[in-house]
């Protein structure tokens, strides 16, 4: 482990491109227990790691009572930037018994204060979607270095901006046996059959104004053209960023049509659960 006393200039000097180093393992490691009196160890850790041209903080967790390897689930932050939230997500995909890496798309763990400096972090995905793919690459590859992580299952999740980029990066043939966008915009390239070889869960609110329903029957319109496998789960009464127990008070804040949904928040990590153990499978 690189000592946090080694300034980055010494780390870009001595490491090749895309090299991992990890931050802080000790003091975030903790100790979880389950219903039933299962005892998780759950292991943190925040990790730089390179994307293009920019260091990049990501974060890992995993259970370190488990024994072997462990499926891969890249997550993808909300346009907010990988916050405590992301983070959050990602210690619950691994009390699931998954390697989960938490990818910083934005680089040096930039966080949005406003939808304006949002909107500027986030510009150069939605107005070329073709730029989601190098970071998915570089998020798998960080992933993959680790002892835990099982590189031969990988899967990739996102909500809102992060549903964008891993449906988008699939498209244009990330690695993935697997990606499920939380209330994610269904913008982006179009699919094409010879690269998909990725299954799909969509979980969309169903009064999710930054998804209408033009929006929702293009993409599945495209995807069926390309005969690819996806799941479209509608969660009826959910807005935008339903899975965000803050997006309520964001939502008021910004006056934005946002708000958490504990139901469909519920009903949706339920679907996805299943939806991994079916591709994890395979």
């Amino acid at each position: 482990m690189q000592q946090l006393s080694f300034s980055l200039f010494v780390l870009f000097a001595i490491c090749p491109t895309n090299c991992g180093f990890h931050l802080n393992s000790g003091p975030l490691a903790n100790q979880e227990t389950i219903p039933g009196g299962t005892a998780m160890n759950i292991k943190t850790d925040e990790v730089l790691y390179y994307s293009g041209n920019k260091v990049c903080k990501g974060y890992i967790a995993y259970d370190a009572s488990l024994s072997g390897k462990l499926p891969i689930v890249i997550i993808v932050h909300e346009w907010w930037g990988l916050n405590d939230y992301a983070k959050s997500r990602a210690r619950m995909i691994a009390a699931l018994g998954y390697f989960a890496f938490a990818a910083d798309l934005f680089g040096n763990g930039v966080i949005a204060n406003n939808p304006e400096e949002a909107r500027a972090n986030t510009k150069p995905y939605y107005s070329k979607p073709e730029n989601t793919l190098q970071p998915i690459l570089d998020a798998v590859a960080a992933a993959s270095r680790f002892a835990q992580a099982d590189s031969s299952k990988i899967a990739a999740m996102g909500y809102c901006f992060g549903g964008f980029v891993v449906v988008n990066s699939a498209k244009l043939g990330a690695p993935l046996k697997g990606v499920v966008s939380f209330h994610g915009r269904l913008v982006g390239v179009p699919p094409r059959k010879n690269m998909i070889e990725t299954k799909f869960l969509i979980c969309q609110g169903g009064d999710d104004e930054f998804a209408p329903i033009a929006d929702q029957v293009s993409f599945k319109k495209s995807m069926d053209s390309v005969n690819a496998v996806y799941q479209f789960i509608t969660y009826p009464g959910a807005k935008h960023a339903y899975t965000n127990p803050q997006s309520t008070e964001l939502g008021k804040k910004f006056n934005m049509p946002m708000a958490y949904n504990a139901a469909a928040d519920s009903a949706s990590w339920k679907d996805m659960q299943v939806f991994f153990r079916k591709i994890f499978k395979e």
